[in-house]
């Protein structure tokens, strides 16, 4: 096992500095992070932000979550006209302090990382069992997705856009990524989470990601519905800490499965770096 390549990975996904971000204040409710290169734009819409020493705030007439959603999308629109916003999905996040906390606005998913928001996710380990040996399902994403297109992926993952729980965000895309009936998709149980803040690009990552198990049974056969995936594969778990080496997931999914080999034992104290690994996957998010 490549623990190596796990602290790597672990690395890559905590890479964040406060030197160069603005924190983005709303109602005294620090929700996000803006890189400075980004204040200048800010600037050009006095009437939505105010840019101050250190922070930057909604306009004061902003006073409800509706009209901040308002104000702040004829701000990503026009950003996403000029191609500062690649890869726009129209999905709405919900921005708040946490994950149970009541929403401050509603923000299009494209733009989260550019307004430092926390983002959830929900992600779903295929298990098989052959013979008693664990088997994991893995998906290799469309080459037409905007993000990570052709890279390995979990069978099943999706973002946790406003009005949804995770539970329901994992029913939906076990429907629509690998053809999943809804009775067998409510078997999946919650296990664990994973959290973690980088930044990149005059962006902050910023992301915690609800993990869910799904043992499949040996005949179920995973079929794509929707075009984002483009094949599927069912590899021993062997294969999975192998490949955990290289560069061929998509990112986040290396913590996801990391968590997962924590949790069946496959990385147990005996291993270096154990408790290192355990308490990284779990980085605060939250302000």
């Amino acid at each position: 096992m490549d623990i190596s390549a796990m602290l790597y990975w672990l690395a890559e996904h905590n890479r964040h500095s406060s030197d160069h971000y603005h924190d983005f204040v709303i109602a005294d409710t620090r929700a996000g992070a803006f890189h400075q290169s980004r204040l200048p734009l800010l600037a050009q819409y006095p009437d939505v932000f105010e840019v101050h020493a250190d922070r930057v705030t909604l306009a004061l007439r902003l006073d409800t979550p509706a009209a901040r959603t308002e104000a702040v999308a004829g701000v990503t629109h026009a950003w996403r006209d000029a191609g500062l916003i690649p890869g726009w999905r129209d999905e709405l996040y919900r921005v708040s302090a946490a994950f149970d906390a009541p929403p401050l606005m509603f923000l299009e998913r494209a733009a989260a990382s550019l307004f430092g928001i926390l983002r959830y996710g929900a992600h779903l380990n295929g298990l098989v069992y052959k013979d008693g040996h664990l088997h994991v399902w893995i998906a290799r994403r469309s080459l037409t997705k905007p993000e990570f297109p052709g890279k390995l992926d979990h069978l099943v993952a999706g973002g946790i856009p406003a009005g949804y729980t995770a539970r329901e965000v994992i029913v939906k895309e076990c429907q629509e990524e690998a053809n999943i009936p809804p009775a067998l998709a409510q078997r999946a149980r919650p296990v664990s989470l994973v959290s973690y803040m980088h930044d990149y690009e005059a962006r902050r990552g910023r992301s915690l990601i609800f993990i869910y198990d799904l043992e499949l049974p040996e005949d179920f056969v995973p079929q794509n519905t929707d075009g984002e995936v483009q094949a599927f594969y069912l590899w021993p778990i062997e294969h999975v800490i192998e490949a955990l080496a290289t560069d061929d997931f998509k990112t986040n999914n290396t913590l996801v499965f990391i968590d997962l080999l924590l949790r069946h034992g496959y990385l147990t104290p005996d291993d270096p770096h154990y408790a290192e690994i355990a308490q990284r996957l779990r980085s605060p998010v939250m302000w």
